[in-house]
């Protein structure tokens, strides 16, 4: 557990409700929307036992979920808590059939930080189509590759989204200035606009030549990219994960990238966070790796945090 778990007055905290954020900090805006309650903050890299005994010392109202997982045992361990509030919009971190049980709300700052997201999808996107790092590498190495090198124009090709939501239109509608067929697949998804066009996923994998998920991880959903569903699509394939790592299979991608039937993927999430080290995506190439920061810019930090913020005040001055 880092010092910031004790950046609380502890005079102050036993005043005023507590909230705990499982992070090291929370936008300014965010802390000025919650006037009146004291924050606790539980680290950069909080473990489950780390929260465990920040739950049972403070006895929050609420939580604000920036890292870490709230498992069971932290949920029922923080006897006064009534929400749990994510930064951000995916709550796959956390268990929210126990939180129901116990009658806790669970809020996600949903959109927030889609135009993030969604401009970080692009870049892969492209990054992929156009080289770009390997490129970079070759210039700074002294090369001049200019005679033999193609790249790939997405003008006139196919774009397959999983997932419609605020994320997934956000990229729909540049692939659409781009020049490219966008197809999507989304049970939720209603009033699209008419430049994406719903397919079921079998067409989706057997006409894309790009797919970009930006769908939630669920049980029906883990390893929806496996070596079954990439046999279906079209050699060569681009592949874009902004979403869930548990959306990949990350041994059937990387079989995938070094025979060719995927020329490229770009991942900003993973399996496991962070990878282990070594990992078999390492100096792999055809791979664009970045941790997970998608979401992360300036605007969105203080969009997720506030939309946390708020929701929690929504339940707690609901009573």
């Amino acid at each position: 557990m880092t010092s910031a778990a004790s950046s609380t007055d502890a005079m102050a905290a036993s005043a005023r409700p507590i909230i705990l954020v499982t992070g090291a900090d929370l936008a300014d805006e965010a802390v000025k929307t919650l006037d009146g309650y004291a924050l606790v903050y539980a680290g950069a890299r909080p473990t489950e036992q780390d929260l465990l005994a920040l739950v049972r010392q403070h006895d929050p109202v609420a939580l604000i979920v920036r890292y870490g997982r709230i498992s069971a045992a932290v949920i029922d361990a923080a006897r006064s808590l009534r929400v749990i509030s994510k930064h951000g919009s995916g709550i796959d971190t956390i268990d929210s059939a126990a939180a129901a049980a116990r009658g806790i709300a669970v809020k996600a700052a949903a959109g927030a930080n889609a135009a993030a997201v969604a401009e970080h999808a692009i870049a892969l996107l492209l990054a992929c189509a156009k080289s770009i790092v390997p490129l970079d590498a070759r210039m700074h190495a002294g090369h001049w590759d200019k005679a033999t090198h193609k790249s790939i124009e997405l003008a006139g090709r196919t774009l397959g989204l999983v997932g419609l939501g605020a994320i997934g239109r956000r990229v729909a509608t540049v692939a659409h200035a781009l020049d490219m067929r966008v197809i999507g697949h989304d049970p939720y998804a209603g009033n699209l606009p008419p430049w994406i066009e719903p397919v079921d996923l079998p067409q989706l994998w057997a006409e894309a030549d790009a797919i970009s998920l930006h769908c939630p991880l669920t049980d029906a959903n883990r390893g929806l990219i496996s070596a079954a569903t990439l046999a279906q699509c079209r050699d060569g394939l681009l592949l874009v994960n902004t979403a869930r790592g548990g959306l990949v299979n990350e041994e059937d991608l990387l079989a995938a990238v070094r025979s060719g039937k995927v020329a490229c993927a770009g991942l900003d999430s993973f399996q496991q966070e962070p990878p282990p080290v070594p990992h078999p995506f390492h100096g792999q190439p055809g791979l664009l790796l970045s941790p997970h920061v998608g979401g992360v810019t300036r605007d969105a930090y203080v969009k997720m945090g506030v939309g946390a913020a708020r929701n929690v005040l929504q339940v707690l001055q609901a009573a």
